[in-house]
């Protein structure tokens, strides 16, 4: 079970037994889906003190209601690109008090998508480099992913970077360069989901 496992990374880390637990969901998680997920809690041992939107929790993380000096009501567009889903919330925050007044999402749009159009990318490349297939190779496409991930991270912070695997397949090295420009580009489609998405909540 996810919570008692996330209990016991904490208590690891904190060297501390840890009893209560505020707990996030979805934003659209209706009321039996929220008790559901305070039960799951309960089960794993901790009390839970509160059930909170994951936009909400983004806002208080960021320290939102803190930052600037306006006062007032302040609006803000929360966007939450998870490993399979995709979603946006509108929150506004007044005097602490946080509200969510629209969410939209995508269920099969995630940082998983995105890994696999990029890993797509590099097969592709590979066979018209090589005349090989290695979509089917369950090793070359874990060492290919691997290798990619380490890229993804990489173009953070620089605007190129490179994928070199010796052997990838069949005793052929694999080399490639991206840029920052071009991962975008690849990932256009899923970035206009998204932009379709906020469109929606407008």
């Amino acid at each position: 079970m996810v919570l008692v496992k996330m209990r016991e990374i904490a208590e690891a880390f904190l060297g501390q037994t840890i009893k209560n637990a505020v707990v996030t969901v979805p934003a659209y998680f209706n009321d039996s889906q929220r008790q559901a997920t305070k039960d799951a809690g309960s089960i794993a041992g901790l009390n839970v003190l509160r059930i909170i939107n994951e936009p909400t929790a983004v806002a208080i993380a960021y320290g939102l209601d803190k930052k600037g000096s306006r006062s007032g009501e302040k609006n803000v567009l929360i966007f939450d690109l998870g490993g399979g889903t995709f979603d946006v919330s509108l929150l506004t925050i007044e005097e602490g008090i946080f509200e969510v007044k629209a969410t939209a999402g995508d269920t099969h749009l995630g940082g998983e998508d995105v890994d696999n159009r990029l890993v797509n990318h590099f097969v592709s490349e590979f066979k018209r480099k090589n005349k090989k297939d290695i979509s089917s190779h369950a090793r070359a496409l874990r060492r290919l992913r691997t290798a990619y991930e380490r890229a993804k991270r990489t173009l953070s912070s620089t605007s190129q970077t490179t994928i070199e695997i010796d052997s990838l397949y069949e005793g052929i090295d694999f080399y490639s360069t991206i840029t920052r420009a071009r991962f975008e580009e690849l990932n256009k489609e899923a970035v206009g989901r998204r932009g379709r998405r906020r469109k929606k909540m407008e």
